[in-house]
């Protein structure tokens, strides 16, 4: 059984490069979230212009959590909305079916 191994990505933030191995298929992955962690770098740097080192990347990855736990909230809020149209719909034609 021949095991590939798995392609190393340098990655840059704040910074320092890191050398980071990604699953196969996952590369893309990996770059979108350099790519999203450095934005919000960014961003919390104009904001907090005196954060550098770990304080800044602390916070930048609250934030980013903070935005995942809304977004989260949201994605369940939707579906429990959708749940709610599908039971009074099938409840709807269950009805239906029931005076035919």
């Amino acid at each position: 059984m021949k095991l590939q191994a798995q392609p190393i990505n340098v990655v840059s933030i704040l910074g320092s490069d890191y050398s980071i191995k990604a699953p196969e298929g996952q590369e893309q992955t990996l770059s979108q979230a350099v790519q999203m962690l450095n934005a919000s770098l960014a961003d919390t740097k104009r904001l907090y212009p005196t954060l550098i080192g770990d304080k800044l990347l602390v916070l930048a990855a609250l934030n980013l959590c903070s935005k995942q736990i809304d977004l989260q909230r949201e994605h369940q809020e939707t579906l429990d909305r959708y749940q709610e149209q599908v039971s009074a719909t099938v409840d709807v034609i269950a009805r239906k079916l029931g005076d035919a």
